[in-house]
């Protein structure tokens, strides 16, 4: 993978937290780039913007926002987008104290229109004015939520599951693959009640995503209502109806199976394994375990084993 200068440089209060995964924009006009890092002060993201470029950014974690003259998008956990920088400089920061994680498909408009002339006249027309634009300028779209299935993409990209000699045709396979989710109009328009299933499901993964990320120290309803975009009533509606579930039986059980995992291992004792997955009491947490697993967590691996044995 080849490092670029101008990126590097951007990117140089925290270098550890860039990777060029794929690509030279300079060469080829295609860069992708993971992103993974905290500041302790705001940072201007638009240092890391090329001219002439379009840029799409898939954002796992983490809060930014880019403005093009008094309008402004913000860039929330579990959203996406895409901006063109033309004549006019865009303005963009992300949130000091932050953990963001995001990924960026960024191009040059030749890169595109070389790829895609044949394509056109089938673009979604915000991609057509975008990539075949009449007059470059610059747009900043309004950011969307990911889907479950772009997420999952983009998470693979820091670990690639294919052999170094392959990653250059893998990145290249999940490159188009996301773009595919940006560049055309839907073959068959998705009906309002379809989309609201889809979208219901995709909140509800993402819950399950924020919890089991934080077992011992689990958002709050408010917290996660704001992360995939809903109230909390709703958003406990709905968890309830797809998982069959309430989000407090959901955490318990998730944290029953962590807390058995790490008995079975043999590396925890009781205290440890309730301390790990957020218990403070360990009368709660023995009866929790009891209920959930089915025998006490003293019992619990040698219990395990006789029955294994059976």
């Amino acid at each position: 993978m080849n490092g670029e200068q101008p990126e590097q440089a951007a990117w140089a209060n925290i270098s550890h937290g860039w990777q060029q995964l794929y690509g030279s924009f300079e060469k080829t006009g295609l860069s992708i780039e993971w992103h993974d890092f905290k500041t302790s002060r705001p940072l201007d993201w638009a240092e890391s913007f090329r001219p002439r470029s379009v840029e799409f950014c898939l954002n796992l974690d983490g809060r930014g926002a880019i403005a093009r003259g008094n309008a402004t998008h913000d860039y929330g956990p579990s959203s996406s987008g895409y901006y063109a920088i033309g004549d006019e400089p865009l303005r963009a920061t992300r949130q000091a104290n932050d953990h963001h994680r995001f990924v960026t498909l960024e191009y040059s408009r030749k890169h595109l229109q070389d790829q895609l002339a044949d394509s056109e006249s089938e673009l979604a027309p915000p991609m057509r004015a975008l990539i075949f634009p009449k007059k470059e300028e610059s747009i900043v779209s309004a950011p969307q939520p990911m889907s479950a299935e772009q997420r999952a993409i983009v998470a693979s990209l820091a670990a690639p599951p294919v052999p170094k000699a392959a990653r250059i045709l893998w990145y290249q396979s999940k490159a188009l693959e996301l773009m595919s989710h940006f560049l055309f109009e839907p073959k068959d328009p998705e009906f309002f009640c379809m989309r609201q299933k889809r979208v219901a499901r995709d909140r509800v993964m993402r819950t399950k995503e924020l919890l089991l990320r934080e077992l011992s120290n689990p958002p709050t309803l408010e917290i996660l209502g704001q992360e995939v975009g809903c109230s909390p009533f709703y958003l406990s509606r709905i968890f309830s109806r797809e998982v069959g579930l309430t989000i407090p039986q959901f955490l318990r059980n998730a944290r029953m199976e962590r807390a058995a995992e790490l008995l079975r291992s043999g590396r925890y004792n009781v205290t440890e394994a309730a301390t790990e997955v957020g218990y403070s009491s360990l009368s709660h947490f023995s009866k929790a375990f009891c209920e959930t697993i089915g025998c006490c967590p003293v019992l619990y691996p040698a219990a395990k084993h006789i029955v294994l044995d059976r």
